[in-house]
C-alpha cells in the first residue's frame, strides 16, 4: 500500500463566521447568484487550491466563510464559466493563468486529461504518477468528472478537489480523497477511470 496527501489539510478548513460549522475548502452554494451556484465548481476548487497554495504568503490558515466568499468572488473575476461551465481541464488552466498574470504571480503547472474516447486514456499507471508529482510536492489536485460512471460520490459535469490518494492491493487499485462543497469524501478512481463515459481531466498548478 502507497499512501501521499496533503501536509495541511486544516489549511482548507472554512468556519462560518455565525454558527461555527466547519467545511473544508469552497462550497460553490455560497455564492450570490443562482447561475453561480450552479456552475460555480470551477472557480470554488480554484479559491480553494490557492488559498492553500498561498497559506505562508499572507493567507491565513484557518478562514471564515465571509473570508472565503470574497475570495470566491475575486477568483469568479477570472475563472468564469461559460454556458457549459468549465468542461475541459485547458480551459480551467487558461482561467487560472489569466488570475495569475492579473495579481503578478509566477505558476507552473500541468494537465493530466481523461478522453471520452476510452482507447485514448491514460492507463491508471500514469494517473497515478501524475497524483504523485502533485501530491508529493504538497499541490492539490483540481479533478474534472464529467460523468461518474458507477462511482456514487462523484456530482456528474463537477470540479472537485483531490487532497490525497492511495494504491492499494494487487491490482493497484486507486482511491483518493476528494473535497466537494465543503466535505471530505472518497472515491474509487480505479472505478471511475474505467466506468466514466465522457471522461474529464485533472489539472495542477503550483504559485511560485
Amino acid at each position: 500500500m502507497i499512501k501521499l496527501a496533503l501536509s495541511d489539510i486544516d489549511a482548507f478548513k472554512v468556519i462560518d463566521d455565525e454558527t461555527g460549522e466547519t467545511f473544508y475548502g469552497c462550497n460553490q452554494d455560497w455564492y450570490a447568484s443562482d447561475w453561480q451556484r450552479m456552475s460555480g465548481c470551477g472557480p470554488s476548487v480554484v479559491a480553494g487550491i490557492l488559498m492553500y497554495l498561498r497559506r505562508d504568503i499572507g493567507v491565513p490558515g484557518i478562514k471564515g466563510k465571509k473570508y472565503a466568499i470574497s475570495f470566491m468572488d475575486e477568483v469568479w473575476e477570472y475563472v468564469t464559466p461559460t454556458q457549459r461551465g468549465i468542461h475541459t481541464a485547458e480551459m480551467l488552466l487558461r482561467r487560472v493563468v489569466s488570475y495569475c498574470a492579473a495579481k503578478n504571480l509566477k505558476m507552473a503547472s500541468a494537465i493530466c486529461a481523461i478522453p471520452e474516447e476510452r482507447a485514448l486514456r491514460p492507463q491508471m499507471e500514469r494517473v497515478w504518477a501524475y497524483m504523485t508529482d502533485a501530491l508529493s510536492r504538497d499541490i492539490p489536485i483540481a479533478f474534472l468528472n464529467l460523468h461518474n460512471g458507477e462511482e456514487e460520490n462523484l456530482d456528474e459535469w463537477h470540479w472537485v478537489t483531490v487532497v490525497s490518494a492511495e494504491q492499494t492491493g494487487r491490482n493497484g487499485n486507486v482511491w483518493v480523497g476528494i473535497l466537494d462543497r465543503g466535505r471530505t469524501l472518497v472515491i474509487d478512481l480505479s472505478l471511475w477511470l474505467n466506468t466514466t463515459y465522457y471522461g474529464g481531466g485533472f489539472v495542477y498548478f503550483s504559485v511560485i
